[in-house]
């Protein structure tokens, strides 16, 4: 009987774990530390950065919005996940739809709360975020440009959050940013192409649905060769340090993205290349210690002595 309830609590635990995408979760928050230490605070101590308490609610807001609007579009793309993800809906399907709406409201109290406690600007910078992500998963994501623009901007919005805490607007940060977005719009074309079948079943107007999977790859291929420019301009920049090797590898791997899915067309073939993309981004949110090397040592090293 213990072991009945034990094996419960854990397909529970690890169905809510599904739900709000939780492996994204912890990735963000090491990601968005990263940025906070390494890009956007390059004068502060590893120290002052990690127990700064309103950067910590910035971060747990981010958090709590951001596994809300997982929750509602998992509530919203039921009918859809069926026919793509079959296997993560069965284990979603051990928490209830009530309990993930009650849920979704908490995490963006939750969410908002942690906001206020920074000022009344962040409070409203996340009540329009929570609005931003509820409309898309209720509207946008329906339609092909508003679709992959939207969750692009949706997805890159914590780390303008932490910028704009820390008041830091080089241009070489607007770059940066420039080539997570062309990357990030990439890699939600090839999900589209990965989520056709299920978006011509449920009406979804997504880009490959209205203008089929051929003009899609031209698009997402044509946004790998736009990334060439950034590329460029963050090579031409003395303080890139050993990062600089990070975008000579991925100039490398778009150019394989690139061929590999103008011959890619089965589902499976899309899904690897989506993960691919997710894999060379979580490289990049590693790599982004080496963007001053001497900042590293200052930073991390020597001050653990």
């Amino acid at each position: 009987m213990a072991s009945l309830q034990i094996k419960q609590v854990l397909l529970k635990f690890f169905s809510l774990f599904s739900v709000v995408r939780g492996y994204n979760i912890l990735v963000l928050i090491f990601a968005q530390y990263l940025a906070a230490i390494f890009v956007f605070s390059p004068t502060k101590s590893v120290k002052d950065v990690v127990f700064d308490l309103h950067l910590l609610f910035l971060i747990l807001a981010c958090v709590c919005v951001i596994a809300g609007g997982y929750i509602i579009n998992n509530f919203y793309d039921d009918k859809l996940d069926r026919i793509n993800r079959p296997l993560k809906v069965g284990l979603d399907g051990y928490i209830k739809q009530s309990t993930k709406l009650r849920l979704y409201f908490l995490l963006n109290f939750i969410g908002f709360y942690f906001g206020t406690l920074i000022s009344w600007r962040a409070a409203l910078f996340f009540a329009l975020f929570i609005f931003g992500i509820w409309f898309y998963s209720h509207k946008l994501k329906k339609y092909p440009f508003l679709g992959i623009f939207s969750a692009s901007t949706l997805t890159i919005t914590p780390f303008f959050a932490v910028f704009i805490y820390f008041d830091n607007f080089s241009k070489i940060i607007f770059v940066h940013a420039g080539f997570l977005f062309l990357v990030i719009l990439v890699r939600q074309l090839i999900k589209d192409l990965e989520n056709l079948k299920g978006a011509i079943a449920n009406n979804y107007k997504t880009f490959p649905a209205v203008y089929g999977e051929k003009k899609t790859k031209i698009l997402a291929i044509l946004l790998l060769l736009i990334t060439v420019f950034p590329v460029y301009i963050l090579l031409t920049y003395a303080n890139l340090s050993y990062m600089k090797y990070y975008f000579y590898v991925m100039a490398l791997a778009l150019v394989f993205i690139s061929f590999m899915l103008w011959k890619s067309h089965t589902k499976n073939e899309f899904r690897r290349l989506h993960n691919l993309l997710k894999i060379l981004l979580f490289i990049g949110v590693i790599c982004l210690i080496f963007i001053d090397t001497s900042l590293l040592l200052d930073k991390v090293i020597l001050r653990l002595k």
